[in-house]
């Protein structure tokens, strides 16, 4: 009996440290649409969850790095939400492709109009955003989310190296190896450019098989005239000699 008891205690304190787990586990995040390389473009999804059960989440604030800078940022439009992007002025211009940069966006907001992130779910924000910096392994975006109960979570704290994770963590996006291209996708692109390289060598490969035909049929004709002509020549011959035996009989 007191196993049984024991037994059941034990269920209803895991019960307990996975519903309280749960939501822990879900908070505002940021992943690349394939790989985030350094010195190239991505195009980013910051994810949000609604962790409420009696409140719709109505606005995202994602506030990128001030130490990293980025010279392009461009949202994609998400129907029912409002964008705004503020910009701040750079300490230090950038220098993208010879042009001075002296100023990047600071903050994009998606306010909900029309639509919002209700209980049991959660919507994607995507930005295409570059070139990202080369001298940092990630970078990490403070997000603020608000309710429409006026409830704000604020997802600042930077998680540390080998430390546990805190309880409002910002999203961080890590990025990989610097690409050869820099514009991320590069796979894809040398793959493009694989098959273009078969498809010539294909096309050539034809236009080589082609011309060997065409040579082998023109040599083919010249042979079959030339025996034809031999032919011809030796009936000629043959029908004179028999002309000139029945004129000599």
């Amino acid at each position: 009996m007191k196993l049984s008891r024991i037994a059941l205690a034990g269920a209803a304190a895991a019960s307990t440290v996975l519903l309280v787990a749960g939501p822990a586990a879900a908070h505002v995040s940021v992943q690349p649409v394939g790989e985030a390389a350094k010195g190239g473009y991505a195009t980013l999804n910051f994810k949000v969850p609604n962790e409420r059960d009696q409140a719709s989440t109505v606005k995202l604030e994602v506030n990128f790095p001030a130490d990293h800078p980025l010279s392009s940022v461009t949202p994609q439009a998400v129907p029912g939400w409002d964008i705004k992007i503020d910009k701040s002025k750079l300490d230090k211009p950038l220098d993208v492709h010879g042009k001075k940069i002296t100023e990047a966006v600071s903050k994009v907001t998606w306010t909900a109009d029309g639509s919002e992130i209700a209980p049991g779910y959660f919507q994607q924000f995507p930005v295409s955003v570059g070139a990202l910096p080369e001298d940092a392994d990630q970078l990490v975006f403070k997000a603020i989310q608000t309710y429409d109960n006026k409830e704000v979570v604020r997802w600042i704290e930077e998680p540390t190296e080998g430390g546990e994770e805190p309880d409002s963590p910002a999203p961080v996006l890590k990025l990989s190896a610097a690409s050869d291209d820099h514009h991320g996708g590069g796979a894809a692109d040398d793959a493009e450019e694989g098959d273009d390289h078969k498809a010539a060598d294909t096309a050539a490969a034809s236009t080589e098989k082609t011309e060997a035909a065409a040579s082998s049929s023109s040599d083919t004709t010249a042979r079959t005239l030339g025996i034809i002509g031999i032919v011809i020549g030796a009936a000629g011959i043959a029908f004179g000699v028999l002309a000139g035996r029945r004129r000599s009989a």
